[in-house]
Order: C-alpha cells, then structure tokens, then sequence
C-alpha cells in the first residue's frame, strides 16, 4: 500500500499546492518539479531508510569512549538524505536551497518519517539552521547556518536541564563574557558556558564532521548571581568542534562532553545524551567552560528560540502521523491475509465453512477505521499547517498576517493531537495483529514504542494544553480563535448543501458554539489556576473539533471530484469522515463538561489522599 496517492491527493486536490508555483518566490517550480521531489524522497525512503529501520532498533547507539558507534545503515541513509538537498530544500538559491514550498517539503520529509522516525529527517538540524537564518548575525549564517544546510554539520537544541525539564525559568546553565578580548568576536560576543543539559536528541555521534549545539544559558548580573525566571535566558551557538570565520575545523574540541546516553523505549536509532558543557575535559585555550557565541540579543534566547521550538512541534505532529500511518498500512495489509474465525450467525457455526479473513469482521473493521481516521486526518493537519506556512511567508500583507495567527492556534493542536490519537493507532495496530503484534517478529510494536516519545518531547501534552488555553485562544483578543471558527464555518456552508455531509455540518456547528461557551465558562472567574486545571481535555475536545473540520473539509472536496463516490478512494475518504463524526466528535461532551464547571477534583485532592 502506497501513502503517494493520500499525499497527491491533499497536496493538489485539496490545497491546490500547485498554484504555489504563481508566486514569485517559486516561479521555476511546477507540478513537474514537485513531483520529481516527491519521487526522490519516496525512493530514498524505500531504499535506504525503510530496510533498516529494525537494524537501527536493535542496534542502539553505544559509546565507546572515545566516539558514538552508529551502525552503517545509519550513516548511508544520512548521506541520501543530505545528497537530496531536502536540508536545504526551502531555503534561498544563493545559499544552495531549491526555494521549494515548505509544503511540498513538509510533505516530501513525510516519508522518512514512515520507513524509519528513528534514523529521523534532520528535524533538528534544519530548525536550528533556520533560526539562526532568522536571528543569527551574517556571519553565523555564513559559518554555521550554511554547513548545516549543507550536511556538513548537523545541529541540536540544548534547553532541558536534569532539574529543569520543561520549566525553562529553572535553567541553571551559566554564560560568563569570555574576557574583554573575545567581545567583538567576528562569530559573535563570545561566551564561557558551563552547566548540564539532559535529553538532547543527537547530542554526540560521528555522522557529520561537526555539531552546532543552540544552547539556553543565563547571563549572571554585576554580582553574578542569575536572574530568575525568563528574563535572564540568553542563547547561544556552541560547536562541538572550534571552528574559524572560513568555516574550517582549528583541529580544537569545545569543552563540551558527552556524559552518558540515555537509553530509550523507541527511537533508539538517534542518540538521546546528557552533555556537560564546561567541565574542564575539553579547555580551550587552555581554560575551562565551553565557548558559545551570542545569538541575538542578551535576554532574549527564549523569544530567539520559540522559532525554532515551534518549526520542531508541527514535525513532531508530522513524525506521529506517519509512525501512526506506518500500523495502520501493515495491519490493514495484515487483516487482509489473516484468516480467522468465520461471520456471525447460524452460518458461522458450521466449521466446515472456510474461516474468513480478519478484515470481514466488524470490530476489524472498525479498528481500520478509526486508525485510517487519526492518520489520515492528522496528516491532513499538518500539510494545512504548512500551507499557512507559506501563505505566512509569500501570500498578500493580510493573508499572511491571518496565516500567522492561525498557526499560534493551530501549533498545539498539529503537536499534541497525532501525538494521542496516532499513538492510540499504533495501539489498534498491535491490537489487529493479536498475540503476533506483540512480538518483535512484526513491525507494528516498534511503530508503538517509537510513538510514545511524541506525547511528550517538544512540550508534554499538559504544556500544549496551557498554551493552548492560556495563551493562544486569548492573544489579540480572541482573534485568532475568530479566524479559526471562519475557515470552519465557510466549510460547513459548503458542506451543509451536499445531502451526504449536511448532517456533519450542523455536527459541527454545535460543537464549535460549544468550544466558544467552553472557552469563556473555563475563564469565567479569570482566576488562571481554576482556568487551566482541565486545559488536556479542553485541548482533547478543541482537537477533535479542528479535526472534524479538517475531515468534512476533505470529504467536500473528494465529493466535488467524485460526485457518485465511484472511487474506493472517495468512499474511504467519505467513510472516514462519517466514523469521525459518529464515533469521535460526541467525545467532546464529556471532555468540555469538566472545563465549563471548572471541575477541581484533580486539582483539589490533597496529596496524602493518593
């Protein structure tokens, strides 16, 4: 089973991604050059990630003293991956970019996503080149930004620490100015960092011949004490390796080291590290603290950094739609073959009938249904997200002021949401396999343990869900959630006037009225803390809502191509959405019932009671 067909169709059926190639920045593109992107990913995929994405799980990364040992299969898939210029491929063509729509990358990347998370897309390192395209002096991008496009270097984000996961106020890392002779460094005022950073998803490894850690450290005041909370984050580039102006290698380690790895459930083909920064191993110069060079201004890393952070929450979504999409095909390829039992009724008791294939039964049926549901409709999410990208980025002043505002909402959903319900598809995957899902001898157990890193990196699940509720529903006065509601209500208009989705439609109009009461009950007394103590199932139902739209949205365009549904591809699209709809979307009572009281059950049961 192919996801090409799926991707074809969203991308220029449903977003008409194609007429991208009017706009000036991507006047050499066409639907031509499009596909020919997608064909390269597709076959790198095939090739070089797909056949090793077991060899990768077993074989886990393994540090030998002196180096990270990866097995070869990873190092040939990196060296495709950066062969096919996909690092780059959104970038300007005077720095080695295609200028390709972020759309069609986001969309090409999907498949190394699917054949194998683990050894992974680059996520980091482009997002880390990104931001310092935004934020970083000229000549950081001339020096770190472009090796990184280029696969020469590969790049991190330092911010969680071992006492400080995701409360970036309590970062403790340090950044002392490296004496008055280093402050007009032509790299950037250059820093002395020295603290510990923990779950840094390819921290150290041997696949390109540098690493360019993006590192959150705090500027001590004139008494050298650090200012609390957020204030006082500042950021900076810290090489592995020492580099010159001219990009070269001085042959000098930066003194940071790794200081173990951590070994995973799943995605065990990226090392995962703890890494000192400072501790003397390393002195450059002669001198302890790692050398970081400062990004943009003090005091701003965390503003410097949300660039980056929110570019790796839509992948993150992305990774978990297509982990999910990954079960779904093989246990719909394995329902189809698996014979077992026979129909329900009189005739079922007869065991001289044959037994029937697995995919007959209806409760079968319904778990193919409910992933074909979550992966699809995620993976709808998050090529619209990256459409508002580009709109964001190329369309009219207004559009693309809309284009943003929309994605400050949509960014927690396109994270959180595949991240439960792709994950709860791998789960049904395992499911349809019975007692063979459970075993390493089929893949689908692997896609689960690989999932389940989703709910949490990049911002648990609780954090989106404050973000959401907190901020991002209430910013600009509510007007991006008036955009939002919009785009929805200018679906069901048209949906309401097909016989076959007139009933989804005014579905979905109760439930956007609901989110709308929801979201002023759960602020009603403006007290934050009574506000956000239901914020996971606000996000859960405002999740299925944005979902649902996404479905009836698609549903009406397959129709529009496909008006007597002859197509199986327009009755499963239909049918996805009909299960959505009957299956799905009534959740969201009970979800927004505890957000409208203000229930305080979880946050008012004492500790002892537990």
């Amino acid at each position: 089973m192919s996801l090409r067909p799926t991707l074809d169709f969203l991308l220029y059926d449903w977003l008409h991604a194609e007429s991208l190639a009017e706009r000036e920045r991507f006047a050499d593109h066409s639907r031509e050059t499009f596909d020919a992107v997608l064909d390269t990913c597709e076959r790198i995929a095939r090739e070089k990630y797909a056949p090793s994405n077991r060899i990768v799980d077993t074989q886990e990364p393994h540090f030998d003293g002196e180096r990270v040992i990866l097995p070869q299969a990873t190092h040939d898939a990196h060296k495709a991956f950066v062969e096919s210029g996909m690092l780059s491929a959104a970038q300007d063509y005077d720095i080695g970019g295609m200028q390709l729509p972020y759309t069609l990358s986001a969309a090409a990347n999907s498949f190394f996503a699917m054949a194998s998370v683990s050894i992974g897309s680059n996520m980091l390192t482009s997002g880390n080149a990104n931001l310092l395209m935004v934020h970083g002096t000229e000549m950081q991008k001339e020096v770190f930004a472009k090796n990184e496009f280029a696969g020469r270097w590969s790049g991190t984000m330092c911010l969680s620490e071992p006492q400080a996961g995701s409360s970036l106020s309590d970062v403790a890392t340090r950044a002392v100015p490296d004496g008055a002779d280093f402050q007009d460094d032509p790299l950037g005022p250059r820093f002395r960092l020295t603290g510990n950073k923990m779950w840094i998803s390819a921290g150290d490894h041997e696949l390109t011949e540098n690493i360019v850690h993006i590192v959150l450290a705090k500027i001590p005041d004139e008494n050298g004490k650090l200012i609390p909370g957020t204030r006082g984050i500042s950021l900076f580039i810290v090489p592995k390796r020492m580099v010159d102006t001219e990009g070269r290698l001085t042959g000098e380690r930066n003194d940071v080291a790794l200081a173990g790895l951590n070994h995973k459930l799943g995605w065990r083909g990226t090392t995962n590290t703890l890494l000192n920064f400072g501790e003397g191993k390393f002195p450059v110069g002669g001198k302890a603290g790692a050398v970081g060079y400062l990004v943009g201004q003090p005091g701003k890393g965390l503003f410097c950094m949300f660039h980056m952070m929110n570019e790796a929450r839509i992948g993150v979504g992305t990774a978990a739609t297509m982990l999910g999409m990954a079960g779904y095909h093989a246990s719909l390829e394995y329902a189809k073959a698996r014979p077992q039992g026979r129909p329900a009724g009189p005739a079922g008791k007869d065991s001289a009938r044959p037994q029937v294939r697995i995919i007959e039964h209806a409760d079968v049926r319904r778990m193919l249904l409910a992933q074909k549901a979550y992966c699809e409709g995620a993976l709808a999410l998050e090529l619209y997200c990256a459409r508002l990208v580009d709109e964001q980025k190329t369309g009219a002043a207004q559009a693309a002021d809309d284009a943003r505002l929309l994605l400050e909402v949509l960014t927690p959903i396109a994270k959180s949401w595949p991240s439960e319900w792709c994950l709860e598809a791998n789960s049904l995957a395992i499911q349809i396999h019975g007692g063979y899902g459970y075993t390493r001898d089929f893949p689908v157990e692997q896609y689960w343990r690989d999932n389940r890193l989703n709910m949490i990196h990049e911002g648990t699940h609780g954090i989106q869900a404050a973000d959401l509720l907190g901020r991002k529903v209430l910013m600009e006065d509510g007007r991006g959630l008036q955009l939002l509601a919009g785009r929805i209500a200018e679906t069901m208009a048209r949906a309401g006037k097909v016989p076959a989705l007139a009933a989804h439609a005014a579905a979905l109009g109760d439930a956007l009225q609901r989110i709308g009461t929801a979201t002023k009950k759960a602020w009603a007394t403006g007290n934050p803390q009574e506000a956000l103590a239901n914020a996971v199932p606000y996000m859960q139902a405002f999740g299925h809502v944005v979902l649902a739209w996404i479905w009836l949205d698609v549903a009406h365009r397959a129709l529009e191509r496909d008006a007597d549904k002859g197509q199986p591809a327009t009755a499963g699209r239909v049918g996805a959405t009909d299960f959505f709809f009957h299956y799905e979307l009534p959740k969201i009572g009970a979800w927004l019932n505890v957000v409208e009281s203000r229930d305080p059950t979880c946050a008012a049961l004492p500790e002892e009671a537990f």
